[in-house]
């Protein structure tokens, strides 16, 4: 399988998972760590030594992912940790000793956090900060050295929090102007002050850190020991692994609710899943926040304040039919009021990371046309019945296009991080019909090439692909194939995310003696494999590379595989036997090109875009954030004004916009529950975009004025929108004249 990288795994982080699991893990993670390196010795593609080489970047990983920013620990800790376990962590790890290390750091590591804290907390409650000085913090510390003591780290740390008061205050002061200006009431009027609030985060933290079981230290160490053989080789956790098939089949056992850990240690109600059990339920509020729980509904509520968000998932979550007991202070109650709710847990089906498209019917330059817009979120599939499946669900939106008799196709792989490789292969099927899809190379370097076994394809019209940094894994099988054949124009970013290795999770408790515990053991995703395009290239670091290409803010980030530690090199192999690309004339690009650069200069957001992407490349480059007040104020100011400059612009052309769009679009929703529908419903989004869940609305976000995309079609939609009418345009004009490539 590829491994998913998408934004659901991250939705999925707090949205109630299944299955039950013992809270209190018995398992050895010696005896897991000992396991785990074997496997790795014996599975990994680049077949990496285990030496003192691997010992110094599994240490260095360690250090870094428990503290990114360099803010905790010393270079005296540093020195010593290298001194003791730099050039033996390897060692460790095959005697069965790895949390000898794990947890002497961790508690090094602990510490810190606690005198860091403890003095953050001492200067917001002592010192008098002026805001005055012309001092500066790091925007990021990614690559700063060490302190060289603590006093020096101390220092480090009240600029920090002169840095983070600062913000709050200028932060504060930005929502109350923006209240006042639209005669609302400022929502943070009753917020704490800005010292309290900062205290509550530090607070969270260091709970957090501190709460820690041995499960947690295992998994923060034998990631760092898998990170460090390439960016996608994991150690995932038991609760890690449950997410994980949920974010893979887009639907869990639980009660359907979206969570958010507070600053003041409450988890908050954020989404409640449409027909979900809690919906069904129908007392758990949007904003509840819950306090306690009691996991089997026998009466023994725990406290859950400060508890880590995995930690509350884990305790909420069970099996189908059980009910679980959640104590809770209700979003519109008085101050201190609390109330018992008992849910009945069920499967909750994520319907809106499923597959979906839209029929549009829009004006172009010759006539009306009709498109289909295919919304491709993830390449999900249900490993134990196989359903949901994202090439079945594909293969039955396609069909309905079909019979919708549109004129062109656009494919959306924006934001998808990927999925299964077998789902991948059948929908490129759907596209070019039968042949060679995706070449996969491993260890010994035995290269195999996969088929798609459709006879005929199943669409075979104007096709565009649109795709962005965050388009990976699976999502480049897919754009990479089309492009090879010359099946679509690719439309994006500059470049795709890179990822092109396969990962298979294996089982670590397999691998235990027969007397030995392992319940908790979790689960190693290894890198097995190198797949490439039927052209012979790995898309490894370079991703597929658009054939038009659209200005994005990204240009401006260090996105992508090339930026990640210790990512495989990119390389070459032969080209797919039995590849048979079409005619790219076919593809008119020449043409398609040249009219893109002609809108695109005169597109006023694309302009925003170029100036933004120039903005933030400054900002990265100085990577200097200022410490005086008034030098802050000026810079918002000149923020604010760019704000307000452009939404006067914009409300403006955005009205003539919407005038124009009445004229020319039509919007028709179909989503897998509008197979059967004879006539499609018409689009409406701020309904449709609560039809699978309710989500929580952010007062602060309610005070932001900025207009909304007109028809709902931000800049690469509606530019992707013109570049298939032009493709439709040109194959017509094609046919009508009789040229069209002899494979069309």
């Amino acid at each position: 399988m590829v491994r998913n990288s998408s934004p659901l795994a991250a939705v999925l982080g707090v949205v109630m998972g299944c299955a039950c699991l013992p809270l209190h893990a018995k398992t050895d993670f010696n005896v897991v760590g000992r396991e785990m390196a074997g496997m790795l010795q014996n599975s990994h593609y680049a077949r990496i030594q285990f030496n003192a080489d691997l010992s110094a970047k599994i240490l260095s990983d360690y250090l870094t992912d428990l503290d990114p920013a360099r803010l905790y620990f010393t270079q005296q800790d540093i020195d010593a940790f290298e001194k003791k376990y730099g050039r033996r962590l390897h060692e460790l790890l095959i005697k069965g000793r790895c949390m000898e290390p794990a947890n002497e750091i961790y508690k090094v590591f602990s510490q810190r956090v606690k005198e860091r804290v403890d003095y953050a907390k001492k200067l917001l409650k002592t010192e008098k900060f002026s805001f005055e000085s012309d001092q500066v913090v790091m925007r990021t510390r990614k690559g700063a050295d060490w302190p060289t003591s603590q006093q020096a780290a101390e220092e480090i740390w009240k600029r920090q929090i002169e840095e983070a008061l600062l913000s709050e205050i200028l932060r504060r002061a930005a929502v109350k102007r923006l209240a006042e200006e639209q005669g609302k009431n400022d929502p943070l009027a009753n917020e704490k002050s800005p010292e309290e609030k900062i205290i509550q985060r530090y607070d969270r933290f260091h709970r957090s850190i501190g709460e820690a079981d041995e499960e947690d230290i295992a998994n923060y160490f034998l990631s760092a020991v898998a990170a460090a053989h390439d960016p996608h080789t994991d150690y995932m956790s038991t609760r890690e692994m449950e997410r994980f098939r949920s974010g893979m089949s887009n639907s869990l056992v639980g009660i359907g609710a979206l969570l958010q850990a507070e600053d003041d240690g409450a988890t908050k109600i954020m989404g409640i899943v449409v027909g979900g059990p809690a919906d069904k339920q129908g007392e758990l509020k949007l904003n509840d926040r819950i306090v306690g729980v009691d996991s089997l509904n026998k009466g023994d509520v725990t406290d859950i304040m400060y508890m880590k968000i995995d930690h509350v998932v884990e305790m909420i979550r069970g099996k189908v039919d059980t009910e679980v007991r959640l104590k809770v202070e209700p979003s519109g109650g008085a101050p201190g009021e609390v109330k018992f709710i008992t849910i009945k847990r069920g499967r909750v089906d994520l319907k809106d990371e499923l597959a979906s498209a839209e029929v549009i019917e829009m004006l172009h330059e010759t006539g009306k046309r009709r498109i289909g817009w295919l919304q491709l979120p993830s390449f999900y599939l249900d490993f134990e019945d196989g359903d949901p499946s994202v090439s079945a669900d594909i293969q039955k939106l396609l069909t309905r296009l079909n019979k919708a008799q549109v004129d062109g196709l656009v494919l959306d792989l924006r934001r998808n991080g990927g999925g299964s490789l077998e789902e991948v292969r059948r929908i490129t099927g759907f596209f070019v019909g039968r042949g060679p899809v995706v070449q996969i190379k491993d260890t010994i370097g035995r290269i195999e090439s996969k088929e798609a076994l459709f006879r005929r394809p199943l669409y075979d019209g104007p096709l565009v692909v649109v795709t962005d940094k965050s388009s990976a894994s699976a999502s480049e099988i897919l754009a990479g194939a089309l492009q090879d054949y010359n099946r679509a124009v690719i439309v994006g970013d500059s470049s795709t995310f890179g990822k092109g290795t396969v990962q298979q999770p294996m089982e670590i408790g397999r691998y235990f003696r027969f007397f030995e515990d392992n319940s908790r053991a979790g689960y190693l995703k290894v890198t097995i494999q190198k797949f490439y395009r039927v052209s012979g290239s790995s898309t490894q670091k370079l991703g597929v590379q658009p054939d038009i290409v659209l200005p994005s803010l990204t240009d401006a980030l260090e996105i992508g595989e090339a930026y990640l530690k210790h990512p495989l090199d990119h390389d070459l192999i032969r080209k797919a036997p039995d590849l048979r690309p079409l005619d790219q004339k076919g593809l008119f690009l020449p043409v398609l090109r040249k009219r893109n650069e002609g809108r695109v200069k005169a597109i006023k957001d694309f302009q925003y875009i170029v100036e933004d992407v120039d903005r933030t490349k400054n900002r990265i480059k100085q990577n200097a954030v200022s410490l005086n007040r008034g030098k802050r104020e000026t810079e918002l100011a000149e923020s604010e004004k760019r704000r307000k400059t452009r939404n006067v612009e914009r409300r403006k052309r955005f009205a003539e916009m919407e005038a124009r769009d009445k004229k020319q679009f039509k919007f028709f929703r179909l989503t897998l529950d509008d197979l059967k529908a004879e006539k499609l419903p018409e689009v409406d989004r701020e309904k449709d975009a609560e039809a699978f869940m309710r989500r929580a609305k952010d007062k602060e976000d309610a005070l932001d004025d900025t207009p909304l995309w007109p028809s709902g079609l931000d800049p690469v939609k509606r530019e992707t929108l013109e570049i298939i009418g032009d493709l439709v345009d040109q194959r017509d004009k094609a046919r009508t004249a009789g040229i069209l490539p002899a494979e069309e």
